[in-house]
């Protein structure tokens, strides 16, 4: 026995050098544990009514989507209290093999493991199954799973659970209905079930998301051929009359500006991705979904707390056993006389100031390293651009339909951002390991503190791995390039790159689409195929005659260990993913229907590997989505702020707006009407040839004919100008205009923003109804039963008094 549970020792079929160790908790130390954990149990059956859904009149839609009750049968609510062993009649006992759930057990056989004592050497404590499964004395120390995932058990007092989860939740067939939330969190955990709602969640939010965007990228599409300035562009007597000066110094040579034309690129440069009438309403509505989905999902957290109970979390969560290892030093409450462990507070101090030395360091040297492999993708954009000027058309000599799409820049712009994609896996593995020592070292007091610590730790140091090169695209490429006649350069030796003749916004997306596409899928290898493969093989290397007949804790060592912090990187996956969808959604509308095909896989996937792939967790108890939420918020307000900055910077929308409203008519213009007539010559500025420095000059093809003049992207005076090559009044009416645009646009966002949060609650009315009135039940129900108890042990004294006085009073016989 082991502090009152019973073991059981079983040889392994497979293998004769490996023991397995059964654990049984038997119902009395349910009972004690239940009580020094705080945990709450049911008290009786609860009797309030249930609100009717608001799809009452569509309840045939609403049936396909929902689980089959008479497969996976609704749980029963119940009113509930903490457990106390002097009060069981109190609580609703009917069998005691079902009063404590599945999730329930496991916890606290784990809480007793976890903290029992095996061996005293030197005055130090050695304790906990974790120790001893690191020190290799234990191979692994797991849940079992209650049977196949295939079919159901044979046994017919097994719930089969696992195999309910298989063919309802995890089963691609189920893929359309909704998630059996109360089972899984029976089955796993509420941490777990706590997870699959959240996403669940954000995953309806994608839609309304996908289909903004969507319906703005078709407005786009099939308004394209009305768009003016790229009919100007492709126009041949336009676009084909206009020469563009080289981008790059020696090997570049002059250019057509109608060759942009060519291709699927045109379609997005032009009017499909960026258009003055989708891009002002699209950001404003997507931060407002996304308010909206923050505040709404606070409810429903809250509803979760109070179905789940998990309200009061805060007040049972224990400590940490490498936290108690390491406190000796006793801390007795002068109210309570409740003692804790804590650490000396010279010790809590100077690690404190060494645990914030590290994290500065860290996070100085992640900085180096990011600031590093930028400058290095600057380096081989420029390099290599050169390199595919010179040699594409050369090696593609031939294939016309392909040099259409694979242009330069195209080029340049996919292979820059693959391996800007590889530098950051590299990248997010040293992180990784430097979050968790960090963490480790910090030594947080419960789980729920390590959790939230390593998680703001990891997600700074992610948040600049993954964003900074799309941050670079957004607002600072093509910015410093200075004019042809007096290029910028880097080091001195590489001249600054410029932005594709279309803009930066194209490759922004293309950055944004690599990105977000390979770290689906690497993601997808890594949590699927990856155990997949190992769980075949070790099942190749295990095959026998008794393969068939092994027991379930055979099985069950065989699969795959997900790990303590499993759950912290799905999370971590979809919080990055959130972030490319907010931060960034002006420059991608289609941003979130893809979040949304991979959430919807997501969900399935991650569903079908914990129950077929993956080692039963242990279940925990969580009372929100931790320190996830703030991150949320904080990336939210920040993506008013990227998108206002990507619509007013990146994209042409401001220059296009000023051009139609001032410089197409009088006094600037010569048109009588607004229009975008002559809007390209006009954001063109002209160089003359002569003025090129020989540094800067192009190589153009000998057979051309040099041009006297070109063309290049900017607003400013022509040569022969008292000012020229400085900045015309047309750039500070673009300047004044998308200053006062991102002025405008985060105010009034931000004051929608902050009007919804005030005016949503995070506590629905009616969850504080049933949270107020479980509590006033609960306590009247614990009350008179103890005054039914009083009585009628009043009744007994009472009874045994009379007794007493009788026999004191009756004389005595003769």
């Amino acid at each position: 026995m082991c502090d009152g549970l019973h073991l059981e020792a079983t040889r392994s079929i497979l293998d004769d050098k490996l023991v397995f160790v059964k654990v049984h908790a038997p119902w009395e130390v349910l009972c004690t544990y239940a009580e020094i954990m705080h945990i709450k149990l049911p008290l009786k059956p609860n009797d309030l009514k249930t609100r009717s859904s608001a799809f009452g009149n569509f309840s045939w839609f609403t049936k396909v989507l929902q689980v089959d009750e008479s497969i996976i049968k609704p749980e029963q609510e119940f009113f509930t209290a903490p457990f106390e062993k002097n009060r069981m009649n109190d609580f609703y006992i009917q069998d005691r093999d079902t009063f404590f759930n599945p999730a329930t057990r496991s916890r606290i056989v784990y809480f007793i493991l976890s903290r029992v004592m095996y061996q005293v050497r030197d005055n130090v404590k050695k304790f906990g199954i974790n120790r001893l499964v690191s020190s290799g004395i234990y191979k692994a120390a797991f849940p079992l799973h209650d049977c196949n995932f295939s079919h159901k058990s044979e046994d017919l007092s097994c719930p089969s659970e696992r195999y309910l989860l298989y063919r309802e939740w995890a089963h691609p067939r189920s893929i359309y209905k909704k998630q059996p939330l109360d089972l899984i969190r029976k089955y796993y955990g509420e941490k777990i079930g706590i997870y699959f709602a959240w996403l669940g969640y954000y995953t309806q939010m994608l839609f309304l998301a996908a289909v903004v965007g969507v319906a703005c990228f078709l407005y786009g599409y099939f308004n394209q051929n009305n768009c003016t300035w790229s009919k100007e562009v492709c126009d041949p007597d336009i676009g084909g009359k206009i020469i563009m000066c080289p981008q790059c110094d020696e090997h570049c040579s002059f250019w057509n500006l109608n060759i942009t034309c060519e291709g699927i690129c045109m379609l997005w440069k032009t009017h499909v991705q960026d258009n003055v009438t989708t891009d002002e309403p699209r950001a404003p509505v997507l931060s407002l979904l996304v308010t909206l989905f923050l505040e709404f999902w606070k409810r429903r957290q809250a509803e979760l707390e109070y179905e789940w109970d998990t309200v009061e979390l805060q007040q049972e969560e224990q400590p940490r056993p490498e936290y108690e290892a390491q406190c000796t030093h006793v801390v007795i409450n002068e109210i309570t006389q409740v003692k804790r462990t804590l650490w000396r507070w010279g010790s809590f101090l100077s690690v404190k100031l060494l645990v914030n030395l590290m994290l500065l360091c860290s996070f100085c040297f992640q900085i180096l390293l990011i600031i590093a492999s930028v400058i290095g993708i600057i380096v081989y954009r420029l390099s290599v651009f050169i390199v595919f000027s010179t040699e594409l058309p050369e090696t593609l000599n031939g294939t016309v339909s392909i040099q259409k799409y694979l242009t330069p820049q195209t080029a340049t712009s996919i292979t820059a951002s693959l391996i800007s994609f590889v530098i950051i896996m590299i990248l997010n593995i040293i992180y990784e390991k430097v979050a968790i020592m960090i963490t480790n070292f910090e030594l947080p007091r419960t789980q729920t503190d390590y959790e939230n610590s390593l998680t703001m730790k990891m997600f700074l140091f992610q948040f600049v791995n993954y964003y900074s090169s799309c941050f670079y695209i957004a607002f600072f490429k093509g910015k410093f390039v200075g004019y042809p006649g007096d290029p910028v350069y880097w080091l001195g030796k590489y001249r600054n790159e410029e932005c594709d003749p279309g803009g930066c916004l194209l490759e922004l997306t293309t950055q944004l689409t690599i990105i977000m596409g390979g770290k689906a899928i690497w993601n997808n290898i890594q949590e699927v195929l990856l155990p997949w493969v190992k769980n075949l093989i070790g099942r190749c290397r295990t095959v026998s005659s008794a393969e068939k007949i092994s027991p379930r804790w055979e099985q069950d060592y065989h699969l795959q260990l997900m790990g303590k912090l499993g759950l912290f990187y799905e999370y971590l996956e979809m919080i990055i993913q959130f972030g490319f969808v907010t931060l960034f959604v002006a420059s991608f509308p289609l941003a979130p229907l893809l979040a949304l095909v991979n959430n919807i896989l997501e969900i399935r996937v991650d569903a079908w590997k914990m129950t077929t792939q993956y080692r039963r967790m242990v279940p925990e108890k969580a009372q929100d989505i931790g320190a996830w939420q703030p991150i949320m918020q904080g990336i939210a307000i920040l993506a008013v702020v990227t998108n206002a900055m990507i619509i007013a910077f990146t994209s042409d929308m401001i220059p296009r707006l000023v051009y139609y409203w001032s410089f197409s008519v009088p006094p600037y213009g010569n048109h009588t009407h607004y229009t975008m007539e002559g809007y390209i010559n006009s954001t063109l500025s002209i160089f003359n040839v002569a003025d090129f420095k020989n540094q800067s000059k192009g190589n153009p093809d000998p057979k051309a004919v040099i041009p006297t003049t070109c063309r290049y992207r900017d607003f400013r005076n022509p040569p022969g100008h008292e000012q020229q090559y400085k900045h015309n009044i047309y750039y500070w009416h673009v300047i004044a205009a998308k200053l006062a645009f991102i002025i405008v646009m985060e105010h009034l966002i931000y004051s929608v923003k902050f009007f919804v949060s005030y005016a949503i609650p995070d506590v629905s009315k009616s969850t504080k109804s049933k949270i107020k009135r479980e509590k006033y039940l609960t306590q009247k129900l614990l009350r008179e039963n103890h005054l039914k108890d009083m009585t009628k042990n009043m009744g007994v004294i009472a009874e045994r008094m009379v007794e007493v006085v009788d026999n004191n009073l009756r004389p005595k016989s003769e």
